[in-house]
């Protein structure tokens, strides 16, 4: 679920950056927590950052006695985006092996559904992996599924969250994209 988040960072500008003019201070302040931004994935508390939308304040300088850097407290809003349990998403199949299949989902890389969480579709070795139900839908390759989030978990060391997904329920499996016959 996308969400809006208020974060509280410190930005740490260069002393050749700061400038005495405000605009010039602002602009830099805003570079660097854009570089800092960027380098950050996200975290357990509010997902992945994915744009900086409103710098809302800009704290008073200090002054690092080691480096001459100014350390800046500055308050924006941002975009985030987390799976929470219960939610339908959607991603592209990765990889097909016979215990499930593993999906990407938006900024999420590792989607695990277990062959036991989805339903009557069965494991089909040959050329290439395939899992296939009786009405002949197949989940393969690149193929795009709707799926339900069963439960994630944060990893700090990796900053990206690993989801379980089920395909139990309606309306969730492959999503056809062909041309309608009617």
């Amino acid at each position: 679920m996308y969400l809006k988040a208020e974060l509280s960072w410190n930005v740490v500008v260069p002393a050749e950056q700061v400038y005495g003019e405000r605009l010039l201070l602002q602009r830099s302040i805003m570079l660097q927590l854009l570089e800092d931004f960027s380098n950050r994935k996200g975290n357990s508390d509010y997902g992945y950052f994915l744009a900086p939308t409103v710098l809302e304040r800009i704290g008073d300088g200090k002054i690092r006695q080691d480096s001459g850097d100014v350390l800046f407290p500055v308050v924006f809003n941002c975009i985030t985006f987390r799976p929470f349990k219960g939610e339908i998403l959607c991603g592209v199949v990765n990889k097909v092996m016979k215990y499930g299949v593993i999906l990407s989902c938006g900024p999420i890389p590792q989607v695990f559904i277990s062959v036991r969480k989805m339903g009557d579709y069965h494991h089909f070795h040959g050329e290439k992996q395939v899992f296939q139900n009786d009405k002949d839908s197949k989940i393969e390759m690149d193929v795009q599924v709707r799926f339900k989030v069963l439960g994630g978990k944060w990893i700090e060391t990796e900053s990206q969250y690993h989801v379980l997904g089920t395909l139990e329920g309606d309306y969730l499996g492959p999503i056809f994209r062909g041309e309608s016959k009617f």
